[in-house]
């Protein structure tokens, strides 16, 4: 099936004969939805049959329309990897896959630390972007977790979270003046919990299947180890405080410990951990290498159970294209990393699928949350609300096919896995970015 990506001039559009699925306004039901100068000007079952004259009319035929998928952490190739990926080609694999919001991550060749870099980023996408990007701008210079870069202005300039990237502050006096300084611009830190010097040179997880393949190991304390003190320096400072992809049961249970304290500390995690574990690596496949690795079955499990009550904020498709080059190497050399955008829905849609997780948590940790904890208008479908909007088929079962992705790099561990749930399309401000036919 061909899927048209090019933006469709806006006007009055009608979604009817819709499933409206809105976590934030804990609204499932059938209805439908008016679009008009790029925000939804009226929702409800009014709407559900009967269309306004002169508007483009489209018959969802009872599948779900939602919020626009929001995605926390996009790793970019653009500026300095374009060959991995570009603005424009991680934006067509953003609308592909529902997705009308990314963060991309200060990672990149020059790292965004400067606020000319917040401006290249943001003057890229719009003209180069068929989805909205906001930047998640460096925490430290370089990324090398010495010295603090300029939270104020780069805010200002339009940063809309801080991240030391793939790398954790290891120096606990700059991460201490890090929360305290963004405490007073009320600045969010997104910060990679894991002890560089635990965790070096380990290739998946420690335990009995890393000792099975003869692989070196990272043990998942080195993760829990540097949360533990991330928290102490939260109650420190009352900075506001987001752990990024948590992947151990160990690691929900410091984060729920941290709520119960009423401290400013969120969570996320990636659709990869909750939906594979440490066997699938199988036979060294390294698209299954992943930073922080896949852990146990017991660890996916217990991350599985935080979504379904809660305790996990926010699910990300931690999107991070490699290269041939990179991958197709030995598994303990392989650069760890795997794609993810496209995937996001239908893969966090297993959960709903398989492990008994209603819809609603499901995407409440794609839409509503991450729209609360960045400040965005975006995530609900209320009126005056962007029109930023994902219509799926919620059991069209459809197959990966790496040949077909739309991102520049094709390194998903889904290749040639059927998922359920298939993106029909995606709007955003009002236009249409993507649609299936």
């Amino acid at each position: 099936m061909a899927a048209n990506h090019n933006k469709t001039p806006a006007g009055p559009t009608v979604f009817i004969n819709a499933r409206l699925v809105d976590p934030g306004a804990r609204r499932d039901e059938p209805g439908g939805l008016l679009v008009r100068d790029g925000v939804i000007a009226d929702i409800g079952g009014h709407l559900r049959r009967n269309a306004p004259e002169g508007a483009e009319v489209i018959d969802c035929r009872g599948n779900v329309l939602c919020p626009g998928l929001i995605d926390m952490q996009v790793f970019m190739g653009e500026p300095g990897y374009e060959h991995r990926e570009t603005i424009r080609t991680a934006g067509e694999a953003a609308a592909a896959g529902g997705v009308t919001t990314i963060v991309v991550m200060p990672d990149t060749n020059p790292v965004i630390d400067q606020v000319a870099l917040v401006d290249f980023i943001q003057r890229r996408a719009r003209d180069n972007c068929v989805v909205n990007v906001r930047t998640c701008a460096a925490l430290t210079k370089g990324l090398e977790g010495k010295e603090m870069t300029e939270i104020g202005l780069l805010q200002r300039t339009g940063a809309i979270a801080f991240s030391n990237g793939k790398n954790s502050v290891a120096d606990t006096k700059v991460m201490r003046s890090a929360l305290l300084y963004s405490r007073d611009f009320d600045a969010l830190i997104v910060h990679h919990p894991e002890d560089h010097y635990l965790a070096a040179g380990g290739a998946m997880n420690s335990g009995a299947m890393s000792a099975r393949l003869g692989l070196p190991a990272a043990h998942k304390m080195a993760e829990v180890i540097i949360l533990e003190r991330d928290i102490r320096l939260v109650e420190m400072t009352g900075g506001r405080y987001h752990a990024a992809t948590i992947s151990c049961a160990e690691s929900l249970g410091v984060v729920k410990a941290a709520k119960a304290r009423k401290l400013p500390v969120t969570c996320s995690v990636s659709m990869h951990h909750l939906t594979l574990n440490e066997t699938d690596i199988g036979p060294y496949r390294t698209f299954f290498k992943l930073r922080p690795p896949l852990r146990s079955e017991e660890d996916r499990a217990a991350l599985v159970r935080g979504v379904a009550n809660g305790d996990i904020d926010v699910i990300v498709s931690s999107h991070d294209p490699q290269d041939a080059d990179v991958k197709r190497r030995p598994f303990a050399e392989a650069e760890p990393g795997a794609i993810g955008l496209e995937t996001l829905l239908a893969a966090s849609l297993k959960l709903h699928h398989e492990e008994k997780v209603d819809l609603a948590s499901v995407l409440r940790p794609l839409t509503i949350n991450p729209a609360k904890l960045l400040g965005l208008a975006s995530g609900r479908l209320d009126k005056g609300a962007p029109a930023d909007l994902t219509l799926f088929d919620l059991n069209m079962p459809w197959v990966v096919d790496r040949d077909h992705m739309k991102a520049r790099s094709k390194n998903t561990p889904f290749d040639e896995v059927t998922l359920l749930g298939r993106v029909l399309r995606t709007m955003v401000a009002g236009e249409t970015v993507y649609q299936y036919a």
